[in-house]
């Protein structure tokens, strides 16, 4: 059995559970989780009695056989609608769907399919699966979390050899840095960025998600680095802030407050652990030294096929953390116009201790 049988194994208990027939994945994250297939058209109609079938086009019909030679495709342009059309005229009973993922408009298009398919018997009953796959995706197996460490430490080097290179210096710009970083990752076997590269200097390192531009690097900036890179699919996320020239005294305890904050937040990483605990063992930290309104976002997220996914850990995040799961710690504090400090790491939660994939020194980096 490949992994891909086993997640729609798991997906099928999940849809038994709840009294389904049949399951409409639409979500393409969720198909290529579910099967392996990259296409930018797909969809999957899961069933109880497992002869699935994968919906995509004339365009990847080659790609969709190589990729997923077990299932039985169908080739349709309108491939969810086609795939609803199929489970009806298999006599689906109840069929889910993902609602995060249907649009209004979609959804009174499969409701119509279903009941033209009726022909004067019952109408399949659509039933919301919500985030049932995602619930899934967020504890990784073992390929997955390699393909997570290789993705961090690609990343890792890439900002070293920057860093070695003298390319973080004053009289650069933003966007040559964030750049550079880019095509260093690149370089060193990344599929692509994870995101859009964070670079944001002086008082720009106090805008949590600034987008890099013409800024100049100046002798005394903090320097926020917010970047990540892509492998198998998978996404690392590392943030570093160091200082260029000589640091001042706020910016070395700003800097010493957040270290505190992270190393606490990464010691709450356990299993069974609740999600809002871990948020409050960093946040408590920030707030003790009277900076608690400079943390204005969560603690972290979870992190795979998507940058940003389950678990989220914040305040009002929901749930409790489990072995497997790849989150991120990433607090952070922000004075606006003189200057931030972030600091992320990316780890898999364990039995034991947390498993650090990012290993970028945290001590603070004065070039």
């Amino acid at each position: 059995m490949t992994r891909e049988a086993g997640r729609r194994d798991r997906l099928r208990a999940v849809a038994a559970e709840r009294g389904l027939d049949a399951v409409l994945v639409t979500n393409l994250l969720n198909v290529r989780y579910l099967t392996g297939f990259t296409g930018s058209n797909a969809a999957l109609l899961l069933r109880a009695d497992g002869d699935d079938v994968l919906g995509t086009d004339g365009r990847y019909t080659t790609q969709a056989g190589t990729q997923v030679p077990d299932l039985e495709l169908l080739i349709d342009r309108a491939t969810v609608p086609a795939l609803a059309a199929r489970a009806a005229h298999l006599g689906t009973g109840r069929l889910g769907f993902e609602s995060h993922d249907v649009t209004v408009d979609g959804l009174r298009t499969l409701e119509r399919v279903l009941a033209d398919q009726a022909t004067g018997g019952p109408v399949a009953e659509l039933v919301s699966v919500r985030r049932a796959v995602e619930d899934l995706r967020a504890v990784k197996d073992d390929g997955e979390i390699e393909s997570l460490r290789r993705a961090c430490t690609i990343a890792d080097r890439a900002l070293a050899e920057l860093a070695a290179e003298g390319a973080l210096r004053p009289g650069r710009r933003e966007l040559q840095v964030g750049r550079e970083l880019d095509a260093r990752m690149l370089a060193l076997g990344a599929e692509a960025p994870s995101f859009e590269t964070i670079v944001a200097a002086g008082a720009n390192s106090a805008i949590p998600h600034h987008r890099p531009d013409a800024t100049e690097l100046r002798d005394g900036d903090l320097l926020k680095l917010d970047f990540g890179a892509t492998v198998d699919g998978y996404h690392s996320d590392m943030t570093r802030t160091l200082v260029l020239g000589g640091a001042a005294d706020w910016q070395r305890e700003v800097y010493e407050l957040v270290a505190a904050a992270q190393a606490a937040g990464r010691a709450a990483l356990a299993v069974g652990a609740d999600v809002t605990a871990v948020d409050a063992a960093a946040r408590e930290v920030i707030v003790a030294a009277g900076h608690g309104e400079h943390f204005t976002h969560g603690l972290g997220h979870g992190v795979g096929l998507e940058i940003h996914e389950a678990p989220g850990i914040s305040a009002l995040g929901a749930g409790t953390l489990a072995a497997g799961m790849a989150v991120t710690v990433e607090p952070g504090v922000y004075l606006p116009g003189h200057g931030g400090v972030r600091i992320e790491d990316t780890l898999v939660v364990t039995e034991d201790e947390p498993e650090l994939l990012t290993l970028t020194s945290k001590e603070l980096l004065v070039i």
